[in-house]
């Protein structure tokens, strides 16, 4: 038989495979960084001899060509890549540019950012919190197809008033609007419930849509109240923020009633499962419409922090290039009398 396993064997080995992970990770940034640089300087040599010898796309394919032969190993020779290559030179012009947090993201994010903006305001936005958010790049492709730069200053909500100062602005970091639910692939028809389904059904993408930090609980949460039931629609909890997040979902436009329901979900969330060490529940309606003026004066009306934000199902150039009701009613009507 072996040696007896120490006691402290298995937090030893927990300890070293920490280390490990990190150092890989470590590595794995280090490969990163090294990689964008050499792209970022073949790039500019590229663009120099353009600009100096008149470098034309023939000469750039034999290149690329001619450095996949040199080193067979290495992937990311193609002439695409290197036209990527030289994009990025032209968009950070000067090596200290690579500071930027543009360059500190995978050469995969990059070349995203390269294609979908010429304005470096506009990428600069976008690269700055795949940084900080760690996003991967299927979630950068979401947030740039959902205009998210138009919509991360969070939702109408009166977390200002119902919670303490700073509180407030952190509660109001995890909102938006609107909500682009495009991926459910529903029509402005679907009901309530059909709709709540299908962000349940499609939970990783409904949970990218939300943003970094949200659980998913659960689904019409039963709560008995002194007897009478009550059914919340959805409900989160946020892990970096440590609360719970009600959401309710309207089909409709917004309703000033809809809020005194919300609020008395989040007041049960608040008692029923809220411990001490956990920040004030909030609550979230979607709603298909709203009335600014309305929704701020209902807002004020209530002591629960709450908000309300709009939803999408599908993209605005979709709506517009789907025929309307009117000519669908007119397309069945020639069609029953053909």
């Amino acid at each position: 038989m072996g040696d007896p396993v120490p006691r402290d064997y298995v937090q030893t080995l927990d300890l070293l495979k920490e280390q490990v992970r990190s150092a890989r990770f470590t590595a794995q940034r280090r490969v990163n960084t090294e990689l964008v640089r050499l792209y970022w300087r073949i790039g500019a040599i590229i663009l120099d001899r353009q600009r100096r010898s008149g470098w034309g796309s023939g000469v750039v394919a034999r290149l690329a060509a001619d450095l996949r032969t040199a080193f067979p190993s290495m992937k990311g020779f193609s002439p695409r890549n290197l036209a990527y290559m030289r994009a990025f030179a032209r968009a950070l012009q000067d090596p200290e540019d690579l500071q930027q947090p543009v360059a500190q993201l995978p050469w995969g994010h990059i070349t995203v950012l390269l294609s979908r903006f010429d304005d470096r305001s506009r990428r600069d936005w976008y690269a700055e919190r795949a940084v900080h958010h760690g996003w991967s790049r299927s979630v950068l492709e979401h947030h740039i197809r959902a205009n998210a730069h138009e919509r991360f200053e969070g939702a109408p909500t009166n977390f200002e008033r119902a919670l303490a100062p700073g509180a407030s602005d952190l509660a109001k970091q995890i909102t938006k609007d609107p909500y682009v639910l495009d991926f459910l692939a529903l029509d402005g028809d679907s009901g309530e419930r059909a709709l709540e389904q299908r962000l349940v059904d499609r939970i990783s993408d409904t949970l990218r849509e939300l943003g970094n930090g949200f659980a998913f609980v659960g689904r019409q949460v039963h709560f008995d109240v002194g007897g009478d039931d009550f059914f919340v629609d959805l409900l989160f909890f946020h892990v970096d923020q440590l609360r719970y997040v009600v959401i309710e979902l309207k089909t409709g436009k917004f309703r000033p009633e809809q809020l005194g329901q919300l609020s008395f979900y989040v007041a049960v969330v608040d008692d029923r499962l809220r411990r001490s060490t956990h920040a004030e529940t909030v609550g979230l309606l979607l709603v298909a419409g709203k009335n600014e003026s309305t929704v701020r004066y209902s807002l004020g009306a209530h002591q629960s922090p709450v908000g309300v934000a709009t939803y999408d199902l599908l993209p605005e150039d979709v709506r517009d290039a789907l025929p309307s009701e009117h000519e669908l009613e007119g397309l069945l009507a020639a069609s029953v009398g053909d």
